[in-house]
């Protein structure tokens, strides 16, 4: 089966989409599928054993240049025109120009004659998307994967917020529900989510979630790559490391999480010398009230910037407890991208969230560690019955989900997507 991938980006390092992308891109190959790949990285990238077109910006266009004007203009009298002009047109002209530069070259692709088109995106664009609405002979063969609720006024609290041309984006959603052969989403409840604004999507929707590959971030090749820093030291030897890698976003408070692990050090004074918390990713909205934190506390390192993807997976690899930290909200529909990562870590998750949580789902209504983002209390004492265990064995203290392991491999995915095809 020939399947032909239209992505925004295969950089591993530039979001956690792209980490997901890839790692489904590289799984599909892996099962046997012939993958060829279009993306809009703007870099030099291929993926082992797949062929890999990077797209061209066009920038000879009308669109080019009005985008460039507005950009010139914006920095001249620091006036923004994007919400003028994404409430009249739905989008901006960067988006309108990306999208034709996507069309123009998948219209020139002649050679490979897919059964399956699968779009990608990341973060909020649904490029991908956008262009294949333009391409109608392809529409019998599309999924369209759906890895984040969209328009952003259909997130779940407190995330919700109304973006400009809102309705323009519904409308375009709304033509990829109906013009796609299936959807896809990375969760059950994600898809359900999204069912309750699109109808289609529920009766056409499949669940592929975010994949385990072992094609890792030393097999992704880029020209021009710069060597980078080390960010495992932070990890001291023979320590109970708890570990939250990923971005803090606004509606990811860690506070409580840090309080909870100062009230543990309260109950257990000698756990200061052999137990760590660590943060690695950017924190813009908390940095201030961290650092405030963990000013007098040596056992909380803060790496507050980006880390290489290879670091990050030997970081959970090495830690004893792997933090999946989500908002303090009524549901949380997504599956977190590190979520196979962590299962392949196989140490335990320390699950903070609400109770309607994909990951709760898939760990179960019994599992040991999960409490709601703000149960300081309840934290605190996961965090003590994990040190407890730790030091009784710390090789026992293992997540052993073979069955969740399974559920993110190649094998289930490839009968995911020939069941499709059935």
């Amino acid at each position: 089966m020939k399947i032909l991938v239209v992505v925004d980006s295969i950089n591993i390092n530039d979001s956690s989409g792209s980490k997901a992308n890839v790692a489904l891109i590289n799984n599909l190959a892996q099962a046997g599928f012939e993958v060829k790949v279009y993306h809009y990285t703007q870099k030099d990238i291929q993926l082992p054993g797949i062929t890999c077109v990077s797209i061209p910006e066009k920038k000879w266009s009308v669109l080019f240049v009005l985008s460039r004007i507005q950009r010139i203009f914006t920095r001249i009298t620091d006036i923004h025109l994007h919400r003028f002009l994404e409430n009249l047109f739905g989008f901006s002209f960067t988006f309108f120009n990306d999208t034709n530069s996507i069309v123009s070259a998948l219209k020139k692709e002649v050679s490979f004659e897919p059964d399956l088109v699968l779009t990608l995106s990341k973060a909020a664009s649904f490029r991908p998307h956008y262009a294949l609405l333009q391409i109608p002979n392809w529409h019998k063969k599309w999924i369209a994967y759906v890895h984040d609720p969209y328009p952003f006024h259909y997130y779940p609290r407190p995330y919700t917020w109304v973006e400009q041309g809102h309705r323009q984006k519904e409308r375009f959603f709304q033509k990829v529900a109906e013009k796609s052969k299936y959807a896809a989403f990375p969760s059950l409840l994600l898809k359900e989510w999204m069912g309750s604004f699109f109808s289609e999507f529920l009766a056409k929707g499949v669940v592929i979630p975010h994949q385990l590959s072992k094609n890792n971030a030393a097999n992704v090749t880029e020209c021009q790559s710069e060597p980078v820093e080390d960010q495992t030291f932070y990890f001291k030897s023979k320590t109970f490391t708890l570990l939250h890698a990923g971005n803090l976003l606004k509606q990811r408070n860690p506070l409580f999480l840090i309080k909870a692990f100062n009230l543990f050090l309260e109950h257990i004074p000698s756990a200061k010398e052999n137990a760590q918390l660590v943060f690695v990713g950017p924190a813009g909205y908390h940095e201030n009230e961290i650092e405030e934190l963990i000013a007098q506390n040596e056992s909380i390192a803060f790496i507050n910037k980006n880390v290489p993807f290879n670091q990050v997976q030997v970081m959970q690899q090495k830690a004893t407890v792997n933090i999946i930290l989500e908002s303090k909200s009524e549901i949380s529909p997504f599956l977190p991208g590190k979520f196979p990562h962590c299962i392949a870590a196989n140490k335990p998750i320390l699950l903070l969230g609400p109770y309607y949580s994909e990951t709760k789902r898939l760990l179960g209504n019994d599992y040991s560690y999960w409490a709601e983002a703000d149960e300081v209390d309840k934290i605190a004492d996961f965090i003590e019955k994990l040190y407890q265990l730790w030091q009784q064995n710390p090789d026992k203290l293992l997540l052993n989900r073979s069955d969740l392991e399974d559920y993110v491999s190649v094998e289930y995915l490839k009968k995911t997507i020939n069941d499709l095809k059935k």
